[in-house]
């Protein structure tokens, strides 16, 4: 094998405006790069690692630094799974040798996955806006999409939503809670929002503060985003949850993530691919899990100024690969 360059960077992505959730503003979306070079071919990998976990772009390179000389010596993603632990830093490099394998071998992400590689519909996520009025004009202004995931928490739930029905009452609706509800919170907006529609609760409550979930029936199926970060969490969320929420960043990357799809999938959960945003280089290994998802979430470009040139293409909610060979794609 001829000796592998390992080059790792940090960018910032401005977003369009600022991005809220229940207990998050982000202004830009700063990542690590990961680029493996084996002669002329060159893999990369984005992450933007998980917030709530203290994870930034110079405590992922730092990781990446620390085993950069095992990567340089060949290291696979198999044994990268004993290197690093789940997390933004893994994601990087694991897409990164996705990438580099898929050009080295000629054969696409999508096809070693064992999976089509077909057009999938994203949700649009909608941030928090002080009063439901914007949230709603929001929505009207995406008319040419459809399916939209909105960020709530504590502040006028109900109203938000109903404002947003009235608006577009054609849009299909899930909605975020970002951990931002206590029990009592979860049990009385539920009924109400089945009431007007909604698919799906991503995580109401903390991590760690869920266990009130066992042997409740939810109107409205729950999901689980912070409460099932990896493998190890899934036997606990099962009990508690209808669906996942996967995220690269948070399973460590694309090889670990299919195995938690396929694991959940053994327990008749549902799985949602989601994203901690970025551009098209991080959306893209998550396109390949979309293809096993039941809601996904790859709308990262639509939230930033620009994206990387040659990206995924996104119309009216729905996201291919581009005509020219970009993340994960044989030549």
């Amino acid at each position: 094998m001829m000796p592998r360059k390992i080059s790792i960077v940090t960018e910032s992505w401005p977003s369009l405006i600022p991005f809220r959730i229940a207990n998050h503003v982000s202004y830009d979306f700063p990542c690590v790069i990961c680029e493996i070079a084996q002669g002329d071919i060159v893999g990369r990998g984005e992450a933007l690692g998980v917030y709530y976990r203290d994870e930034t772009p110079e405590s992922m390179a730092v990781q990446l630094e620390e085993i950069s000389h095992r990567l340089s010596a060949g290291a696979d993603r198999q044994q990268l799974l004993a290197l690093l632990a789940p997390g933004g830093a893994r994601c990087a490099a694991d897409s990164a040798l996705w990438d580099l394998e898929a050009q080295l071998n000629d054969r696409s992400a999508w096809e070693t996955a064992g999976v089509d590689c077909t057009p999938v519909e994203t949700v649009f996520t909608i941030g928090l806006e002080p009063t439901a009025r914007e949230m709603a004009a929001k929505v009207s202004a995406a008319s040419d999409l459809s399916l939209f995931k909105v960020k709530l928490d504590h502040e006028i739930p109900l109203e938000r939503i109903a404002a947003i029905v009235e608006a577009r009452p054609d849009a299909r609706l899930v909605v975020d809670i970002n951990q931002g509800w206590n029990f009592e919170e979860l049990q009385l907006y539920a009924p109400a929002l089945h009431d007007l529609g909604v698919k799906m609760i991503e995580q109401p409550l903390p991590r760690g503060e869920d266990a009130e979930l066992e042997g409740y029936e939810s109107p409205v199926p729950l999901c689980a985003d912070e409460s099932c970060l990896h493998l190890g969490d899934l036997d606990v969320a099962a009990k508690r949850y209808q669906m996942i929420n996967i995220k690269l960043d948070k399973t460590g990357g694309l090889t670990h993530g299919l195995v938690l799809a396929l694991a959940a999938k053994e327990k008749n959960l549902g799985i949602m691919v989601g994203c901690m945003g970025g551009t098209s280089l991080s959306m893209a290994p998550s396109h390949v899990l979309a293809q096993l998802s039941d809601f996904v979430d790859i709308d990262g470009p639509l939230l930033i100024k620009e994206d990387r040139p040659g990206g995924l293409v996104y119309d009216q909610g729905m996201v291919s690969l581009p005509a020219a060979p970009f993340w994960g794609m044989n030549s």
